[in-house]
């Protein structure tokens, strides 16, 4: 997908700026969701073994301890291999997807060149999935990447798009997901609908990046939200439930403060600093003899 022209990589996470000519001013989207404790400790663990035992030097290296130890080394980096290469797949399906929606406004777009580098990578059945849904759901784009911005609360992201889909305007976000073993797309997660509802409560969106010009948002009045997860068998598009948006919305609400925190602390200092033993003055002879006491321990 197209980078977002004022999405910036900081210490404090994914961060926006109103124009190309300003600092970056608030979290994106994805940054704040990001702040939710999630622990993927059982994957990492199963990834690393999965690699190792599917290791077709394995055998050979048994033998050798120096061997054996490349060889559990680069399994223990087996998840970290594994989420690059998806991210690097998901790059490539947004890509495509954005520039079916270009082709479909009369825009400039790269749509043939997207496919061949999917089908280069051995995906083209993503394309073929996406197309199939694009066709079925008659879907006609406003805007694809399109960045929006919240003053109220503090933080900005960009939406794969907005489309109407049968006179309804909806709000929508990409997830390519793989394949389960009985060949349906794998399950969504539930914090798709903190990003979309995220998305439907700004307040402004982008018209020029250059000249920091931003005009209100006018999307936001009751849209559909729609989490389109795009797989190589199918594409399933899932609504968020309408009736628990407000508290999605809370949620992600009081993230964006433990964002806020997070980065007050880091901004604070060191938060541990070394210490040395205690310091004992020593007496003389004389001082012991007289019986005065020694100088007080003090911390340096």
């Amino acid at each position: 997908m197209t980078a977002p022209l004022l999405a910036h990589a900081t210490d404090y996470g994914r961060m926006y700026a109103r124009s190309t000519s300003e600092q970056f001013a608030v979290p994106s989207i994805t940054t704040v969701i990001g702040q939710q404790a999630h622990t993927l400790d059982g994957w990492f663990s199963y990834m690393g073994a999965s690699s190792l035992a599917a290791d077709p030097e394995l055998p050979a290296v048994l033998g050798s301890p120096a061997k054996v130890r490349q060889a559990i080394n680069k399994a223990s980096k087996a998840a970290e291999v594994y989420r690059d290469q998806a991210a690097a797949r998901g790059d490539r399906v947004h890509n495509y997807c954005e520039q079916v929606a270009l082709r479909a406004l009369g825009r400039p777009h790269r749509m043939q060149e997207c496919r061949n580098e999917l089908a280069s990578n051995g995906e083209q059945a993503f394309a073929a999935r996406f197309d199939e849904w694009w066709e079925l759901y008659q879907v006609e784009p406003l805007a694809p990447e399109i960045t929006v911005w919240n003053k109220t609360v503090g933080y900005a992201g960009t939406l794969d798009l907005v489309a109407r889909i049968n006179g309804r305007i909806c709000l929508i976000d990409y997830k390519t997901k793989g394949t389960t073993r009985d060949g349906t797309v794998k399950a969504l997660d539930d914090k798709v609908v903190m990003q979309l509802v995220a998305g439907m409560k700004a307040e402004e969106s982008l018209v020029d990046p250059v000249a920091g010009e931003w005009e209100e948002w006018k999307y936001g009045a009751n849209p559909m939200l729609l989490a389109v997860a795009i797989g190589e068998t199918e594409v399933r598009p899932q609504r968020a439930n309408p009736d628990i948006l407000k508290h999605h919305w809370w949620k992600f609400c009081a993230l964006r403060r433990v964002w806020e925190m997070s980065a007050d602390v880091t901004a604070a200092g060191q938060a541990l600093l070394p210490i040395a033993p205690p310091v004992f003055a020593t007496a003389g002879a004389s001082s012991a003899d007289s019986g005065r006491p020694m100088a007080s321990t003090k911390l340096a």
